[in-house]
């Protein structure tokens, strides 16, 4: 199934909104604890690209009060909301959140400890320049996080995965994930741009049913 690009940015208030009340907080728990099993150092520098509303940089803070997280984003509400939740989680002096396209880091070489990333390559119409973006901010020892959504083989199994995901969400919100999964990677092109990319010792496996991850612990 070929893959079909979606909006890169979802950045009226009404779709951020929209986003932030979908409950993601057992898939975002997961994501920081995975993070922080790759052991980067007690006092790392984390970017998180395409960050959205901030709810992992808040779970990741809470869990490692040493850790400094850079959350970006070119979604302006987004960020907005995201700058609200690291307010009431009291981590102002832990969490910035700055708009930054990520494809176009202004960020020094091997400025940081680990680089995570949540569902946020299958909006970007040509991923490469991404992750040659993290192998540069990255230090050479990071670690790194990246997970998103893998594209079906077929219609037939991206339609089965859009009706799975329940009742709880309305038809609005069963065709974004219609979209996204149709805009998503296969394992193979992941593969393809970890190796274009210049990153080393990154394994990249299906996570899921409907995800894909590329990982490197702390070396």
């Amino acid at each position: 199934m070929q893959r079909v690009l979606e909006p890169e940015v979802m950045d009226s208030w009404e779709e951020a909104v929209e986003y932030d009340a979908m409950d993601f907080i057992e898939v975002n728990t997961a994501f920081a604890q995975q993070a922080i099993a790759l052991q980067p150092p007690i006092a790392a520098r984390v970017l998180d690209g395409g960050t959205g509303t901030a709810r992992i940089p808040v779970l990741l803070c809470q869990m490692r009060p040493q850790w400094q997280v850079c959350g970006i984003d070119l979604a302006k509400n987004m960020l907005q909301i995201g700058s609200q939740h690291v307010e009431q989680a009291g981590l102002q002096g832990q969490i910035v959140l700055e708009l930054v396209d990520a494809k176009q880091l202004p960020y020094k070489d091997q400025h940081f400890e680990m680089v995570i990333s949540n569902s946020l390559v299958h909006h970007l119409n040509d991923p490469l320049p991404f992750f040659q973006e993290v192998s540069r901010v990255l230090k050479p020892n990071g670690a790194i996080l990246i997970r998103d959504l893998i594209r079906p083989s077929d219609e037939e199994t991206l339609n089965d995965l859009v009706a799975s995901i329940g009742i709880e969400y309305d038809s609005h919100q069963k065709q974004l994930f219609h979209d996204s999964l149709h805009a998503a990677l296969t394992l193979d092109e992941v593969s393809q741009l970890i190796l274009q990319a210049d990153l080393p010792g990154v394994i990249v496996y299906q996570s899921s049913d409907r995800h894909w991850t590329a990982e490197r612990a702390w070396i």
